[in-house]
């Protein structure tokens, strides 16, 4: 391997090739700090030609490629095995923002670039680039298009995948497909631009995007409410989207849990409101006409959802500050979850109408075989996905409860087949959920996903043993 890492500092400078296990370990320990992979070493590529021959050095020597962005994933995508025979190719250093294109509400930008990075350059060019993310200030571009990331307001934008027009890929050859066309219409052919969205770097390496921008908005409104049950919060959606239309722009479900563990942990936060209830829906309408308007529509949905005993209660922000007070109080539940422990994190869709229920029967069962468990329940609910956390029960080690994850998951993803769900909707499969998703997608389904890979990457060096 010598050969090999003398040709790879060759062509991208001994600075930036990390071989040690100290100058590593930042690389190699995913975020929520469960696994700690080994390396043959770092490798960070100043731009898309390097990262082509660092692929084909690779290929040459058949040495696993793991891609990484920001590192900030849930599913351990982006960390290597334990055998050492793999690089992380580190795409941070690919941050440029090539394009900006304000008639065509186009954004180029490499890989490595920041989520907020790219937010602040839509705006200041008075554009809107939607996606959001509570690690939107360490994740990257790459990552999210490799998991296809949701987000909060994916119930007006869409996924990631519906903000990305076009892709600049390394293939698993070491060959570089340019398809940075800011086209909103091109049929012809395959669209290759979906395959590799999504796929968490197991059939090429995404070096580049072509990104949608919007209009920035008029005016922006948030508010929380509050309610007995889930089923009272889609009563809720169906009246916000009845009055609201495309201007509803989020609509995110915390149980009273998610708010007592966060200001638990983050004292300087303080609940919305002086009572606790069982559910709670923040929302937040985005409107291009006016503050006054965005206003009086929020207001009737309010006003109705009241004079219905949709809801007990309602904050609306008065200002920016407060607005951003409401938000830091969903963004902080995953911190929250953090500091007080271990729990076993569940990253589900189901149909919209089916998640009241789910989430009934579920809980049922849960504390039928595991009694004491807490739900620490949050999510997108305007489009279907829920973060459905189970923490231990008080007085109950850790390490004890997280020793029956599998029969927890079991309970869990057994429930989401049963409502035509997904067990992953915006973290991707990784390694954690590769062999958990065999359960549940027929046979058909997975030789199409292992044909595809086969073709695209033959001798499986593209961050192996992840997806498929």
């Amino acid at each position: 391997m010598s050969d090999f890492l003398d040709q790879c500092r060759q062509l991208l400078g001994a600075s930036h090739i990390l071989s040690t296990p100290g100058d590593m370990a930042g690389y190699l320990t995913d975020w929520r700090a469960r696994l700690t992979g080994k390396a043959l070493a770092v490798l960070s590529p100043a731009d898309t030609e390097q990262v082509a021959a660092i692929v084909r050095l690779c290929q040459q020597h058949q040495i696993p490629i793991v891609p990484q962005g920001g590192n900030t994933g849930l599913v351990l995508g982006s960390i290597p095995d334990q055998s050492g025979t793999a690089v992380v190719l580190s795409l941070r250093r690919l941050n440029r923002i090539r394009a900006i294109d304000p008639v065509n509400n186009t954004i180029t930008v490499e890989a490595g670039c920041l989520l907020a990075h790219i937010q602040h350059a839509a705006q200041d060019a008075n554009r809107l680039f939607p996606l959001s993310l509570a690690a939107e200030g360490s994740c990257t571009i790459g990552g999210n298009l490799s998991t296809n990331a949701g987000g909060t307001a994916v119930l007006r934008y869409g996924n990631t995948r519906e903000l990305c027009l076009g892709l600049e890929v390394v293939t698993a050859q070491g060959e570089i497909w340019n398809g940075l066309r800011g086209l909103r219409k091109d049929n012809t052919g395959y669209d290759l631009r979906d395959l590799y969205i999504g796929a968490e770097g197991t059939l090429g390496i995404i070096t580049g995007a072509v990104l949608k921008l919007f209009p920035r908005p008029a005016a922006e409104l948030t508010a929380m409410a509050a309610m007995a049950t889930p089923q009272d919060a889609l009563r809720l959606l169906t009246l916000a989207q009845a009055h609201c239309g495309a201007a509803l722009t989020g609509f995110e479900l915390l149980s009273d849990d998610c708010l007592t563990l966060v200001t638990r942990h983050f004292p300087k936060m303080q609940r919305p409101f002086p009572d606790h209830y069982p559910q709670y829906v923040l929302l937040e309408l985005s409107d291009s006409e006016s503050t006054e308007h965005a206003a009086a529509m929020l207001e009737a949905v309010i006003t109705s959802a009241l004079e219905q005993q949709i809801i007990a209660d309602a904050v609306v922000a008065a200002s920016i500050a407060q607005s951003q007070a409401l938000w830091k109080i969903r963004e902080h539940i995953p911190l929250a979850q953090a500091a007080e422990g271990k729990n076993i994190k569940h990253d589900i869709a189901l149909p919209i109408s089916c998640i009241a229920d789910f989430i009934a029967i579920t809980d049922q069962q849960l504390q039928a075989q595991f009694p004491g468990c807490r739900m620490v329940t949050f999510g997108h609910l305007g489009d279907g996905n829920l973060h459905y956390n189970v923490a231990p029960p008080i007085g109950v080690a850790a390490d004890d409860f997280i020793a029956a994850q599998s029969a927890v998951n079991r309970v869990v993803h057994d429930s989401v087949e049963q409502f035509q769900g997904s067990i992953s909707a915006e973290h991707g499969l990784g390694a954690l959920k590769r062999d958990e998703i065999r359960r549940y997608k027929s046979a058909v389904e997975i030789n199409l996903m292992q044909a595809i890979k086969r073709a695209l990457d033959p001798h499986n060096l593209m961050n192996p043993g992840k997806v498929v």
